[in-house]
């Protein structure tokens, strides 16, 4: 797979491709000299972490933020007012998955309370439409 080449190894697959994150790396003039030995990317280089995150939908913060706000809503609309024990656990539905998901709820009520002060003026009033007074 790999073949020694003066100066360094060869990262390329048998078929004459390497790979697109290591093309990105070579300059201009590497990747000509390589092009010229019939070395090319086997792929498209996928791209930059910043630029999938502008094309996403909420990142996994926010995520496990809504999973823990559906499973609250749903824990109080079955028992009130009363407190989420600490190792309780609810099941949501989540949209995409077959299964209901389990959420560590009575953990996600205690994080998030002790990081109250980090929560986005959005999240504090979805708190307290479910009922949540400390926030």
């Amino acid at each position: 797979m790999s073949a020694a080449m003066p100066g360094g190894v060869r990262q390329c697959a048998g078929g004459g491709g390497c790979e697109a994150s290591t093309w990105a790396q070579l300059s201009q003039e590497q990747q000509r000299r390589l092009a010229g030995l019939g070395l090319h990317p086997a792929e498209t280089p996928s791209p930059t972490p910043s630029a999938k995150r502008a094309t996403k939908g909420p990142g996994k913060a926010q995520q496990a933020f809504q999973r823990g706000l559906t499973a609250l809503a749903q824990w109080v609309e079955r028992e009130g007012d009363r407190p989420v024990p600490r190792g309780h656990s609810e099941e949501i539905c989540v949209d995409g998955e077959t299964e209901p998901v389990p959420v560590k709820l009575g953990v996600w009520v205690t994080n998030t309370k002790q990081r109250r002060e980090k929560l986005s003026p959005a999240q504090r009033r979805a708190l307290r439409k479910v009922g949540i007074d400390w926030v």
